[in-house]
């Protein structure tokens, strides 16, 4: 069952970075030192999405990796899209912190 917009905007105020794209998308745009990093991130994306059997839309900018998520057969954003963004956040955190 999808969120509503008012709880789809209460769970980004403790999602950083993520951002509601009209409507109906969490979007956030990741930025690393260099385009591999940000293709190990990817991989690493690739790795927390097949867990969930949910895919993200990805596109890679050189340095930048955006990444956007909805749940098309439940019409809006779900639990699975917050619970899946928090995890990319780790990864994150954990490749940005790696060196």
């Amino acid at each position: 069952m999808p969120f509503t917009p008012q709880e789809v905007e209460a769970h980004l105020e403790k999602l950083e970075g993520w951002e509601l794209e009209e409507g109906r998308w969490i979007t956030r745009k990741y930025t690393f030192s260099n385009f591999m990093k940000g293709i190990a991130f990817v991989d690493e994306v690739a790795a927390i999405s097949e867990a969930f059997n949910h895919h993200p839309f990805i596109t890679i900018d050189h340095k930048t990796v955006t990444l956007r998520l909805t749940s098309w057969e439940e019409g809006g954003i779900t639990a699975v899209d917050i619970k899946e963004a928090q995890q990319y956040n780790e990864a994150f955190e954990k490749a940005r912190t790696a060196g």
